[in-house]
């Protein structure tokens, strides 16, 4: 049939597949596909169902290609965004997040938002050389730039990779501030890194924390660092004296909704010193892919996650106001930020962001070139 965005791209599955260690359960077709297939649900379909509930489907391996990107600073005007650039040296993420906002992107590459965008990654394997020409360029103004904001730089293909690390190699030789977002204990790798650059106001890391359930972890977020991991992580951060607020996003009702407070709690007694949240949003392929989870994970909670969901974005599963996108509106939504607020402020958790030096800059190469009288 055909698809795109007025289409039947998206239509859930009558049997929703759970992989061991995936998060989408199927090749979702992406808005820009010209024809897409979809169950009739006759009887013969629904026989192949019944006998597919039986099996476990089999393992996906995951695929990296390389690309040489053209450039690496992504600019954006977003009110409601604390930066206005930020890197990401990979396409795709294998954590493989049902939630993840950045599936849509994996559409461009004509490649699936589900499986694929956690199955088939791409990897910038230029990226440091790139980065380092646009620092150099003519009139560029340093402002602190998020690395990790689509996609995890510290996935797991950067531990045998190491475009992150270069990245971050040509950062603090610039004296460049950056802010890290992950949810990978990776990062601890280069406290070489982060933590002169910390000293001198550079660089902060945001570690993402969405429950302290192992279990849910697992099916949340499948190939990601566990809770108690990422706890260790900020400890480790915070102690060697890197700057450390923890993101609880996405709050999803009736999922870990219920942990906010216990999540505030535990990060504080970890070390972090700030906070933020984000409710789950749901944009293009997400909407139908984080539905599919739910109901394969959580059947019965589906109609009220999503009633609720639709109650704090006007209705509709998604709003992308900026304002509104980040933390939706309405009673719900009141609640949340309320919740949020007090626990940040009984443990003791800034609200703000952190103010990082932009002043430090040094054209990377110039040392070299004055070396030379």
């Amino acid at each position: 049939m055909p698809g795109g965005r007025g289409g039947n791209v998206g239509a859930p599955a009558p049997v929703q597949l759970v992989r061991k260690g995936r998060g989408a359960t199927s090749r979702l077709a992406h808005r820009f596909e010209k024809w897409a297939r979809e169950s009739d649900r006759d009887a013969l379909d629904a026989a192949r169902a019944e006998a597919d509930l039986d099996r476990e489907p089999p393992p996906l391996a995951t695929e990296v290609s390389f690309e040489d990107a053209r450039s690496l600073l992504a600019y954006n005007e977003s009110p409601d965004l604390g930066f206005d650039r930020s890197i990401n040296p990979y396409r795709g993420c294998e954590h493989g997040c049902p939630y993840c906002y950045a599936r849509p992107t994996h559409s461009y590459l004509n490649l699936s938002p589900g499986l694929d965008f956690e199955t088939r990654l791409v990897a910038k394997r230029n990226a440091a050389e790139v980065l380092q020409r646009e620092l150099a360029a003519p009139g560029y103004r340093p402002a602190p730039v998020n690395i990790g904001s689509a996609t995890d730089a510290y996935q797991p293909i950067e531990r045998e990779l190491k475009i992150t690390r270069r990245v971050l190699e040509v950062l603090t030789r610039a004296r460049h501030p950056f802010v890290i977002v992950t949810k990978s204990a990776l990062v601890e790798r280069d406290l070489d890194l982060l933590v002169p650059a910390a000293q001198s106001r550079l660089a902060a890391v945001f570690v993402s924390l969405t429950t302290l359930d192992a279990g849910l972890a697992r099916r949340l977020e499948p190939r990601a660092a566990s809770p108690q991991r990422r706890l260790r992580a900020i400890e480790t951060l915070a102690r060697a004296g890197v700057p450390v607020h923890v993101n609880v996003a996405p709050v999803i009702p009736f999922i870990n909704e219920p942990e906010i407070e216990s999540l505030l709690e535990a990060a504080a007694a970890a070390g972090a010193s700030g906070a933020h949240y984000a409710v789950v949003r749901l944009p293009w392929e997400v909407d139908p892919i984080f539905q599919d989870w739910l109901r394969a994970h959580f059947p019965q909670r589906h109609a009220r996650v999503m009633n609720r969901v639709r109650e704090m974005r006007g209705g509709k599963d998604y709003d992308a106001r900026f304002g509104i996108r980040m933390k939706g509106e309405g009673v719900w939504a009141e609640l949340i930020r309320q919740r949020f607020e007090k626990s940040a402020a009984r443990a003791g958790l800034a609200r703000g962001g952190v103010t990082l030096r932009s002043d430090l800059f040094a054209l990377p190469g110039a040392g070299a070139q004055l070396d030379l009288f």
